[in-house]
């Protein structure tokens, strides 16, 4: 019996040093990232850092999307088919968005990669679609993150030249008005700035997504609660909600449904951008979780400040004709600058307020150019990795200590600088590229989506996020709606179409995918394959 329970003791004991040996060992070894662990299993090896945390991905989502970004659309949208629609069409959109934003953060959660739409592409559509879903998805992205760079940009400075104007006396008063080349100028300037921030360890972009995230909330409310209490003569609230009138004799469109339409287009064109949370994935951690999370965050976010800022703006209009005016005080080249003027000016007498409230929309457009830059250079070097550009052996090159596809940043750089260049000549540069790149962005969406729709479930392997059997009918109105959105920025803005009104994105965008799908017939089919593993992985027990 002694020897039973000194022996007994001595195992009990052994097994306890044992246990004690494994904890600690446990302990010590590094405990992988569920968001590495899953694109291990995917076939990509932990290149880029992974530091990112919610609160970081949140910012640079945030800032993708911006409170103020649709400031330039909204005069021609409240022109098209006067308050009523342009209000009533926010909740619209708003409410289909999210069948979208729902739809990708399902599979987001499933592939976590930095490739984000074209890779979702490729393993959603199978062996025999994927490496063509992936090619078209690919390019769209690409053009519409890149031209998403030049609209940011001109959007950015369009606010500057305002801040200089009244500063300097208004265009009735003497000030200053920046010329073509002054314009384009300060396009180029801001897309060189973002590209140098962008040469940075990411940290610094997410230092500034978070200095972006509180900018616009704080910024918001305060142009969206104190505009209406500054403005002496407010419009009635059956103005703001119930007034709806066309303007054929400006913009050449009668047919009430048309103008309806390009009425919406404001929503439409700030209500999208959160698949930034996807495309910095590989560089957050439990991003498997986090970007789906930020996705849906971004867009609730977005749709309360959002159509708040836009009930501001029409509540505070003076004169609804003489916002338009080219002899205003503004030229009548940016319908918000006058609205916000109009409030200052009639209760103060001068314009300082007007503009601490467009420097407020400025930085807006300046971190949301930062965002799309930093976005539009992942994708760029996403696609490089696979092969999938001219000379990726460039544009995939990492900085060695910072880890930023730097050539890929100054990549996205030069093409938008290019695509500015008509600014010199041409009034209708900024309709174009907001067109080609909401078609090439929001046309990206679309791919995946659509291989998630008719693809077998049993060949999906859900994260986190899952639909279930939700995801058919939650697939196919995010699809329609997207294609709705995309032929809505192919019409034509103004009748009757002549050069300098002309909307020369269908044309573009038809040259460029033209040129991919050349592409692709000649040549790139025999090689391109989707994307690419660089570790090989039991794939055996693996869906997807």
């Amino acid at each position: 019996m002694s020897f039973r329970e000194g022996g007994g003791a001595n195992g009990i004991g052994g097994s306890r040093k044992v246990a004690a040996m494994e904890m600690e060992l446990e302990e010590a070894a590094p405990v992988l990232d569920s968001g590495e662990k899953r694109l291990n299993e995917l076939g990509y090896k932990q290149e880029l850092r992974r530091e990112m945390t919610f609160l970081k991905i949140l910012g640079i989502t945030f800032s993708s999307m911006a409170v103020f970004v649709g400031t330039p659309l909204y005069g021609p949208s409240l022109r098209y088919a006067g308050p009523a629609s342009l209000i009533w069409g926010w909740p619209v959109v708003v409410f289909f968005t999210w069948f979208v934003g729902v739809a990708m953060s399902e599979i987001c959660s499933s592939f976590p990669t930095t490739g984000s739409l074209y890779f979702w592409a490729a393993h959603l559509a199978g062996p025999r679609w994927g490496p063509f879903a992936s090619w078209c998805c690919a390019w769209l992205e690409t053009i519409g993150l890149v031209s998403g760079v030049g609209a940011q940009a001109y959007s950015a400075s369009q606010s500057l030249q305002m801040i200089i104007l009244l500063a300097t006396g208004t265009n009735t008063g003497g000030g200053y008005y920046a010329s073509r080349g002054v314009f384009l100028s300060m396009y180029i300037g801001f897309t060189l700035i973002w590209a140098t921030l962008n040469t940075f360890a990411l940290e610094v972009i997410a230092f500034f997504g978070i200095i972006s995230m509180w900018w616009q909330v704080i910024g918001g409310l305060v142009v969206i609660i104190m505009l209406p209490l500054v403005a002496q003569q407010t419009q009635p609230a059956s103005f703001v909600f119930t007034h709806f009138q066309t303007s054929p004799e400006s913009t050449g469109i009668s047919s009430k449904p048309y103008a309806i339409i390009m009425s919406v287009l404001l929503s439409n064109y700030c209500l999208y951008g959160y698949d930034s949370a996807a495309h910095l994935t590989e560089e957050t951690k439990g991003a498997d979780r986090t970007g789906p999370f930020a996705i849906l965050s971004s867009i609730g976010i977005i749709s309360v400040f959002g159509w708040a800022y836009n009930l501001a703006l029409t509540f505070s209009i003076k004169d609804f004709d003489y916002l338009y005016d080219e002899n205003n005080e503004t030229g009548g080249a940016l319908v918000p600058a006058q609205i916000i003027y109009d409030a200052f000016y009639g209760r103060y007498h001068n314009s300082a307020g007007a503009v601490v409230f467009l420097c407020i929309i400025w930085g807006s457009f300046f971190f949301c150019g930062l965002a799309v830059t930093t976005s539009a250079a992942r994708v760029i070097y996403a696609l490089s990795r696979d092969n999938g550009i001219p000379f990726s052996p460039i544009w995939r090159k990492l900085h060695p200590k910072s880890k930023v596809p730097v050539n890929a940043v100054w990549l996205c750089a030069a093409i938008s600088i290019i695509l500015g260049l008509p600014i010199l000549k041409m009034d209708v540069v900024f309709t174009a590229i907001l067109s080609i790149s909401t078609v090439g962005w929001v046309g990206g969406y679309a791919v995946p989506i659509f291989a998630r729709l008719v693809m077998e479930e049993r060949n999906f392997k859900p994260g986190p996020f899952y639909l279930g059997r939700a995801r058919r009918p939650i697939c196919l109105v995010a699809f329609l709606w997207i294609g709705y959105t995309c032929s809505a920025f192919l019409l034509p803005t103004s009748y009757p179409i002549r050069l300098k009104t002309f909307n020369y994105a269908p044309v573009a965008l038809a040259v460029c995918m033209g040129l991919v799908m050349l592409w692709w017939v000649l040549d790139a089919r025999k090689w391109f394959k989707g994307p690419v593993r660089n570790i090989e992985v039991d794939s055996s027990s693996q869906h997807c």
